[in-house]
């Protein structure tokens, strides 16, 4: 199997989507998808093709020093097993993503991340999902890890989708859902375990992925908090690979 180019983790993309909401100190709010009435098919296909004219040669490198004796994971629909026929509904999401978004702690806090996201896979039919943040100060420079997430997305016959997530912080959730149309995908938690130096007071919530009319990613978690579901994290993220 052939794998492109391996992503370098300094680089920055430009035009960072999250300046203007960093600025505002306001609570994270949902990143919109793309409406599906002011967008037409051409126009979208249009918008990818141009889009991905700096990232269709990029893709995750391989596990490890030695080949595997199986399909490594690939993140850029060119390169490596095809996608299954399964992920079809899902197959927007393929590719490597990095942006900022933000946040809010346990405490009420607000914050501004710098987050990488990747949906890979090796030709079964799953998608493997890794995120990464770090924290960021007033100016946009990196201060240290976050949270790590990583999981499995797949995809019924009847379009439901199953999501299981591992959290660094000690979360361990199942999610379940569906498209919400052709560019957008909700999830809401169906069970969620919290290990007991987790954090506390972690309730269900609901997630919503969508691509944007300039199709950067943008996605919204919006957890349960005094009986109302309250955003928690939110994020706008541009395509670096696939």
């Amino acid at each position: 199997m052939t794998q492109g180019n391996n992503i370098d983790p300094n680089e920055t993309p430009q035009d960072t989507p999250a300046d203007a909401a960093a600025a505002e100190s306001q609570a994270p709010t949902p990143a919109q998808p793309a409406d599906p009435d002011n967008l037409s098919g051409s126009d979208a296909v249009n918008l990818a093709a141009e889009q991905s004219k700096g990232t269709a040669h990029r893709n995750i490198g391989p596990a490890g020093p030695e080949p595997l004796p199986v399909d490594e994971d690939t993140a850029n629909l060119r390169l490596g097993p095809n996608l299954h026929d399964a992920l079809l509904a899902l197959l927007p999401l393929v590719g490597v993503w990095r942006g900022e978004g933000q946040g809010r702690d346990a405490d009420g806090s607000e914050f501004s991340f710098g987050q990488q996201l990747t949906f890979a896979h090796d030709g079964r039919d799953f998608l493997s999902f890794e995120s990464r943040t770090w924290r960021l100060d007033d100016d946009g420079a990196a201060t240290g890890a976050d949270q790590r997430e990583v999981g499995y997305w797949r995809i019924s016959e009847k379009d439901e989708i199953q999501v299981t997530l591992t959290s660094s912080d000690g979360v361990i959730e199942i999610l379940y859902g569906e498209p919400y149309n052709e560019r957008a995908w909700q999830v809401e938690s169906a069970s969620t375990m919290v290990t007991e130096t987790g954090p506390t007071g972690h309730g269900p919530g609901k997630r919503l992925y969508g691509l944007m009319p300039n199709n950067d990613l943008g996605w919204v978690d919006e957890r349960v908090i005094d009986g109302e579901l309250t955003p928690s994290r939110s994020a706008q993220l541009k395509r670096i690979a696939g």
